[in-house]
């Protein structure tokens, strides 16, 4: 076996380095510094935790070094470095930030505190209700952020990694402390370009590996002491309900727990399938993968590995340890002896049928190497061991600093049920974005404490089907079980819905993990990376892009009792964009955006899709006999959305390992939007509208890794009803059209078409009339006010349409509660107003 390696490029290109006797200059880019201080000149070229590449092939960085009053003077495009070439003081190294627009703080002085830092993510959400403190991220309110690499253990390989601390090492790698101690500081200059910053840090510390398909649809996992005999009829059940999931997570209590004899220690730690529960282990994941499903096992593995475990007597021997003496082989992950009879260990569990490994460690940041964090090197090791044969590799862990990104996905720990922790998450997920950590996966549905509250775990639900990854978690109270029956039926529905959705959306979600692997583009980004000199983009926290197509701005707090709705403040940059869901449309005309509250009930979600976006999704078709098929779907549904001309670019693989995309590996389906089409108000006036097309090009690339064949349904959500052609390489076919009222979807289904052929679908499309007097009359019915108010209020909606909002708060109740005595007096609460003005301001 060989054992992986990351790749690295840890040297600094000549041509772009300064020096001094104790000091270094790295011009890595035109906005990025290396800045180093070394007492004994020895400075540091090999990759380290954090850092891997620090030349980044696209030629010298433009840059000039000058000498002026015992200055050094370095300039560039981007950037003003001044340095007395001394010891690094606040007073001896600064750089400016040129073109920081509307800061006084784009100077950053050696030792300066980040204030303005937009921040990164956090280690651990366990037992946080609500916020917590992030770390830093590499974009800021001032143009720079400093990222502090000193302390990284390095990473050798070869010839330097054969012997480590007297013991012979397997792996051809390791990590190791630096010779000595020093300053090595990252200075990120890129102003307001968030996204070229985060790129670049990528290309300095390694991309975000491709996921498997599997686990972008859902996860379930709970901390519950499961049977074999529970678990597969757990599986059964969603099978019976129709809700696709792709990952079986098993906690702790698939080993030994309670069963261990105290004069071992706890059952914590534990290797040993529990044979009570699971009388056959291979038996039991074996028929798991029958079902479509991949299983990760939780381990804990601070205690070692004791005499009581299966695998002791061979980890002990490996270790020279007596296995009659039952002396315990410690953990020690700077041994390279002790992890080799580890992950021998895994190895022999991972023959039983186990895929990947939930590295659940919680035991603090200390080994016996200075200055290596445990987790790190646990999620370093593991990651790489994945990968061994040519398998995708792949773990589940805790975030352990920056450059963690290289080992998804992240667990972002126990998660306490309230609507505290519901709001942080989508702020906690959009951030970790900017020190580029995109792969989060959270406790679904919440995992301990708190309370039940129906509303808010179909709400996280919601937020899961919108989320990096989906998994559904809670702890093993009898009351706090995830399964949506467990739930009242329009709880269940809301739920079952977002799982199914999750699913659907799979054709999307793996062309943004492509995405993100090849160009350093995170699945979820904060809104204000698209628009950085927008003041509007930074002040909506729980929203976020999903993908290049989408905006989600998730319900985060309880209903409204007098609308029967929640809301969420949304803010939509310049342009139009859709309800992704209703088909119904929103205008933001101004360059600055335009802020809405969006008013939703338990089956709604607040998403937007783009004009001219276009969203692929599979259906939940039998594949293989099974809803939760994670192959590349044989029927394919694309929502198309009007206003305006676009292009998606589909990607697929045949699942083979491409944790490092290969373009060549990759098929490529590419879909077009040619919008020349009108407002449905011109269409019904008889004038006429262009014609519009949407066509899907022939596969590209690796053709065999999709189907020959493939059904069609191509709905273009918000328009007007009109007539279709399709033609299938430019022969006209016939084709089913069918039109959804309510969404106003219009839909062409062409089935059984070649994927090597191009489908052109073409029409006289116009955006639909917007029903906003019909949605407002549905807010005003649904309202628990009194029927005199619903009518005059509606009388003015119809007369006035948005005209009548200013009149509405003349029927605003001037006094707290719902008085029932008096029937001529009117009382619109000012929630039901807002509501209202929804429909009749969206397109105004």
């Amino acid at each position: 076996m060989t054992f992986p390696r990351l790749a690295t490029n840890p040297g600094m290109n000549p041509a772009a380095v300064i020096q001094g006797d104790r000091w270094r200059i790295g011009v890595l880019t035109e906005s990025l510094i290396r800045l180093e201080w070394q007492e004994d000149g020895r400075f540091e070229d090999h990759a380290t935790q954090m850092v891997v590449n620090r030349d980044f092939a696209s030629g010298v960085p433009r840059f000039t070094q000058t000498m002026r009053d015992g200055l050094l003077i370095v300039d560039t495009p981007a950037l003003r470095l001044t340095y007395d070439m001394q010891p690094f003081s606040k007073e001896g190294l600064s750089i400016v930030v040129k073109g920081v627009a509307d800061s006084q703080m784009n100077t950053w002085h050696y030792g300066d505190v980040q204030r303005g830092n937009l921040r990164g993510t956090a280690r651990t959400l366990d037992e946080v209700n609500g916020e917590t403190e992030l770390g830093l991220g590499v974009i800021s309110h001032d143009g720079w952020a400093a990222v502090d690499d000193s302390a990284s253990n390095i990473i050798v390989e070869d010839d330097e990694a054969t012997e480590i601390k007297g013991e012979a090492n397997p792996f051809g790698t390791w990590v190791v402390p630096r010779d000595n101690d020093g300053i090595d500081l990252y200075f990120f200059g890129y102003g307001h370009r968030f996204i070229e910053a985060v790129q670049d840090f990528y290309r300095l510390t390694g991309p975000t590996p491709l996921l498997p398909r599997f686990a972008l649809g859902n996860w379930w996992s709970r901390y519950h002491r499961y049977t074999e005999a529970e678990y597969l009829e757990l599986v059964n059940h969603f099978e019976q309900e129709g809700l696709p999931f792709t990952t079986a997570v098993i906690d702790m209590d698939w080993h030994l727990v309670d069963d261990v004899d105290p004069a071992y220690g706890s059952g914590w730690t534990g290797y040993t399938w529990n044979r009570s529960f699971f009388p056959d282990p291979e038996r039991f994941q074996r028929i798991l993968h029958e079902h479509g499903l991949k299983t990760t096992l939780n381990v804990h593995p601070r205690d070692g590995i004791r005499a009581f475990e299966d695998g002791y007597d061979e980890a002990a021997e490996a270790m020279g340890i007596d296995p009659r003496s039952e002396e315990p082989v410690e953990f020690d992950l700077t041994s390279p002896r002790f992890m080799n009879a580890y992950f021998q260990l895994h190895h022999d569990l991972e023959t039983m049928g186990t895929d990947f490994w939930w590295l659940d460690w919680q035991q603090g940041g200390v080994t016996r190497q200075r200055g290596l964090d445990p987790l790190w090197m646990l999620n370093h090791m593991h990651y790489l061991d994945s990968g061994r044969d040519g398998h995708w590799p792949l773990t589940f862990s805790r975030y352990a600093g920056p450059g963690s990104h290289r080992y998804p996905v992240g667990f972002s720990g126990d998660t306490v049920v309230t609507w505290e922790s519901l709001k942080f998450q989508p702020y906690f997920t959009a951030t970790a974005s900017n020190i580029g950590y995109g792969w989060w996966s959270h406790d679904i549905g919440g995992h301990m404490f708190g309370y039940r509250d129906e509303e808010l775990e179909a709400r996280w639900y919601q937020l899961g089907a919108f989320s990096p990854i989906n998994r559904l978690h809670s702890t093993d109270s009898p009351f706090n079980g995830k399964e949506p029956w467990n739930f009242h039926p329009e709880t269940e529905v809301a739920m079952d819905m977002a799982l199914r959705l999750r699913h659907m959306l799979l054709p999307y979600l793996y062309t943004m993990n492509w995405r993100a692997a090849a160009e350093g583009r995170p699945l979820v980004e904060p809104m204000y990376w698209q628009s950085p000199e927008n003041a509007n983009a930074y002040g909506v926290e729980q929203e976020f892009r999903f993908g290049t197509e989408l905006i989600v701005a998730p319900i985060v707090t309880p209903s409204d009792r007098d609308v029967q709705m929640a809301k969420a403040d949304v803010w939509l940059p310049q342009g139009t964009w859709f309800d992704f869901f209703t088909g119904r449309r929103y205008e933001s005309h101004s360059p600055n955006g335009r802020k809405f509250e969006v008013w939703r009930g338990l089956d709604g979600i607040p998403v937007f899709a783009k004009a001219g976006g276009i969203v692929p999704l599979q259906q939940l078709d039998e594949l293989n006999g099974r809803k939760n098929s994670v192959d590349n779907p044989v029927h394919l549904e694309v929502l198309v959305f009007p206003g305006a001309s676009g292009s998606f670019a589909l990607k697929e693989d045949d699942g083979t390992n491409q944790a490092r995309p290969d373009e060549s590996a990759a098929a490529t389906t590419a879909m077009s939007f040619a919008w020349h089409g009108g407002a449905a108000e011109a269409v019904h006036a008889d004038e006429a509208a262009g014609m519009s097309s949407f066509v899907v090009a022939p596969v590209s690339g690796n053709a065999s890794a999709v189907p020959e064949r493939r059904t069609w349904s191509i709905t273009f959500q918000g328009v007007a009803q009109t007539d279709l052609a399709v033609t299938v390489d430019g022969k006209p076919v016939e084709a089913q059209v069918s039109y959804d009222a309510d969404t106003f979807g219009l839909t062409v289904d062409v089935a059984n078409v070649p994927t090597a052929a191009e489908i052109m679908v073409s029409g006289a499309l116009a955006v639909a009339e917007d029903p906003a007097i019909d949605d407002a009359f549905r807010v005003l019915y649904d309202a628990q006010i009194d029927y005199l108010t619903k009518e005059r209020a509606y009388a003015l909606i119809r007369d006035n349409g948005a005209g009548a909002l200013g009149a509405l708060h003349t029927l605003e109740s001037k006094a707290s509660g719902h008085p029932r005595h008096d029937f001529d007096d009117s009382h619109m609460p000012v929630s039901v107003i807002q509501a209202v003005a929804e429909p009749l301001l969206r397109t105004a």
